[in-house]
């Protein structure tokens, strides 16, 4: 027997006509759906059609999810597998800290982290030049790959979503003087960008785990016993 899927709405509208955009086989059988899902399948696609709105990439990790998230969930990693936040520092703000993303020059970053162990998210609420208003977020997931690719390790899934404040800086006042670019100006650069980060992401994490040395360094833990070593 079926659920009453969208029963609701058929009430609403006073038939079972299908909303526009919505294929179901019940209205779309697979000779219709068929075509549709061709016409998506392109060999060539527009980049701004892949990321004009999100940017989102992906990849393999080898080694274990819990570990990669507690790197991850620690802001100071940034330190590590990004390609320009640097000199991180905590703020007066509880849970905020000041970096500088060398993008930019002598660009300020703010960053607090929100993470979620049980569902191993790690979002990165992020600014440049002020703190108050953290409005670039980088959204990141670790899964198992033991689930989901039958092998041990993690699969790291990240995606950015194109803020309006990428097209303007919104708080202008707040900008080093005759900084010439904004964070926006490279959005087309995100995709590939952000993929050389997780493959830098992958490369520390892996030689770490590849080595026995923890995924979260010494230096992030205050475990300095090494150093004497």
């Amino acid at each position: 027997m079926s659920l009453p899927a969208l029963e609701d709405i058929v009430a609403h509208a006073g038939n079972a006509d299908p909303i526009d955009g919505v294929h179901r086989i019940e209205t779309s059988p697979r000779e219709k759906a068929t075509p549709i899902i061709m016409e998506m399948m392109r060999s060539v696609y527009p980049h701004d059609q892949v990321f004009g709105a999100y940017c989102t990439v992906n990849d393999y990790v080898d080694c274990p999810p819990d570990e990669l998230f507690d790197y991850l969930a620690d802001t100071r990693s940034l330190e590590e597998w990004t390609y320009s936040l640097r000199g991180f520092e905590k703020t007066e703000e509880p849970e905020l800290w000041l970096a500088y993303d060398r993008l930019g020059s002598e660009t300020q970053i703010f960053t607090r982290t929100v993470a979620n162990r049980e569902a191993r998210t790690v979002d990165y609420h992020c600014a440049w030049d002020q703190g108050r208003h953290l409005w670039m977020i980088y959204l990141m997931r670790v899964v198992d790959a033991q689930i989901v690719l039958d092998r041990p390790g993690s699969v790291v899934l990240w995606t950015n979503c194109r803020h309006p404040f990428y097209d303007h800086n919104p708080y202008p006042e707040t900008a080093p003087p005759e900084r010439p670019v904004w964070v926006g100006d490279f959005w087309d650069m995100f995709g590939a960008g952000h993929f050389l980060e997780l493959q830098n992401l992958k490369a520390i994490a892996e030689y770490r785990h590849r080595n026995g040395l923890p995924i979260k360094p010494a230096w992030m833990t205050g475990d300095l016993s090494w150093a004497t070593r």
